[in-house]
């Protein structure tokens, strides 16, 4: 068992750019210059400015050494109107420059002033920290991973953004660190272990609905995606964390499909569709790693977190096309395609979560290919009861850098999802009818009208050569969007207080 996320560096602030004396004791710096700032701001700017003309055509980095006595290794890039995940972008291309054994890396963002500043020196530090995560490795040789010990960021002095973007950097590492363990090592009942030891040190109030508490309340939708394992280790987590006091406290449930391996069940995967299953978790380590976050902040709110921990496997007890369950709010459903599942185990999941009558419940799911198939993988899929929150996620998405765009939830498409013998089915049996979105419609009706509910496909949980800032195929997409949700756009209270004109992105 071992340390998840691993270590982060610590971050030392500085008031002002760093002198040619302080340069020339550095080992690795990373230089992003304003777009109309002077290279004579900068010790050995001369130089600096020549290398930069005489760099290869189209090439938007710099990496240089210093002729000094270290030898300084810099890498440099210059910053115009960029979006905030192209700058992300750009700062993980800086970060590969640099070499993966320095004990201290420079962080200089110049020539920029108030909220620009502070935009461009979160993206650096955004970027160091996610490729600083220690990630399992199982090689008899496993590389050194790429973490300086101190993160050095000048001209600017705010701890507060220092401890949001370590906290954000631990929750997002949390959420890779699961996703990127092999199914055989991270089994429900493995995974349990992990947030048991997570809990005690959190202080997190931890409660696990095992398959006999579950058939006991009558969770039959959950029930029958588990009964097919060879052992009964699958379940729900409730964790449940706050801080602070009063009325005004935000009520937060957060809810993660926990699907350990997904092999499709009687409708069995094809080998290329079932490499890569043990990622089907993605959606409860992001829901483990946003309460990991709001608990490093001390954020003032109230959270109930809720992981359907199972496994979608093959055998004589699986549930199969035809078959009818009841769920646990007493609607009954068609099955149509077992391997359909992560909406049968969230049905129960968001009902038990919305008991409590959060102000705001956020579900995160790796649910469906068809999102992916309408965004491909670097957009992830938005859905809500709430109209008034599609300009907020469009632009909070835009703003952190974690994009995201809404689908419709109109009623009319709850026509695929009739059922003859049962009050609807699982999902429409024409293949050719978007079940990203009939996914969501058969959620909602789990989902009580008056909790206020956002659901995300993560589409961009998984990004070849990583996405944004993330420098890993896992990305732990959803950590990053959440907070910023929660603490930046305050999306509790707006469906009660009207309208309010979205931000520009």
């Amino acid at each position: 068992m071992f340390d998840f996320p691993g270590q982060l560096p610590e971050i030392r602030l500085h008031g002002k750019p760093p002198s040619e004396t302080a340069l020339n004791r550095m080992q690795a710096c990373m230089l992003l210059l304003a777009q109309d700032a002077a290279w004579e701001q900068l010790p050995f700017g001369t130089l600096l400015q020549q290398r930069w003309r005489r760099r290869a055509p189209g090439n938007a980095l710099l990496v240089t050494e210093l002729p000094n006595a270290r030898g300084t290794r810099l890498s440099v890039a210059r910053v115009g109107e960029l979006s905030t995940f192209a700058l992300l972008e750009l700062c993980r291309k800086l970060c590969a420059l640099q070499p993966p054994d320095s004990g201290a890396l420079h962080l200089v963002p110049l020539g920029f002033q108030g909220n620009a500043l502070r935009r461009v020196a979160e993206a650096l530090l955004a970027a160091t920290l996610a490729r600083s995560v220690h990630l399992p490795s199982y090689k008899k040789r496993a590389e050194p991973a790429p973490a300086p010990q101190v993160l050095h960021l000048y001209g600017l002095r705010e701890r507060r953004l220092a401890a949001r973007c370590l906290a954000e950097a631990a929750g997002n590492g949390l959420a890779r660190a699961l996703c990127t363990t092999p199914g055989n090592l991270l089994t429900p009942r493995i995974y349990l272990r992990h947030i048991r030891r997570l809990a005690r040190r959190a202080g997190w109030k931890l409660e696990f609905l095992d398959m006999a508490a579950l058939r006991r309340r009558g969770a039959g939708a959950f029930t029958a995606v588990a009964q097919g394992a060879p052992d009964s280790q699958s379940g729900i987590v409730h964790l449940h964390w706050e801080h602070g006091s009063g009325k005004a406290r935000p009520r937060i449930a957060l809810v993660g499909k926990g699907l350990c391996y997904d092999t499709g069940g009687v409708n069995l995967k094809s080998a290329r569709h079932m490499f890569g299953m043990h990622e089907d978790m993605t959606g409860s380590a992001v829901a483990l790693g946003v309460l990991h976050a709001l608990t490093r902040l001390k954020a003032h709110a109230s959270v109930d977190c809720w992981l359907a921990l199972a496994s979608n496997e093959i055998g004589p007890r699986s549930y199969k096309p035809n078959d009818v369950v009841k769920a646990l709010n007493g609607s009954t459903i068609e099955i149509v395609d077992t391997d359909a599942e992560g909406r049968m185990v969230l049905a129960d999941t968001l009902t038990l979560a919305a008991r409590a009558k959060p102000q705001l419940m956020l579900d995160f799911a790796t649910l469906t290919g068809a999102c992916i198939h309408a965004l491909g993988p670097a957009y992830s899929g938005a859905f809500t009861n709430r109209p008034v929150f599609l300009p907020e996620l469009i632009a909070g998405g835009s703003e952190c850098g974690e994009r995201v765009w809404p689908f419709p939830m109109d009623k009319d498409y709850d026509t695929a999802l009739q059922s003859q013998i049962a009050d609807l089915r699982q999902c429409a049996r024409d293949g050719s009818l978007p079940d990203h979105i009939l996914a969501a419609r058969f959620l909602r009706h789990f989902v009580p009208p008056e909790v206020p509910w956002i659901h995300l496909d993560l589409g961009s949980a998984r990004h070849k050569g990583g996405l944004a800032h993330v420098p890993t195929s896992s990305t732990g997409f959803g950590v990053r969007l959440a907070l910023h949700l929660l603490l930046d756009r305050r999306l509790i209270g707006l469906d009660r207080a009207g309208a309010r004109r979205a931000q520009a992105p």
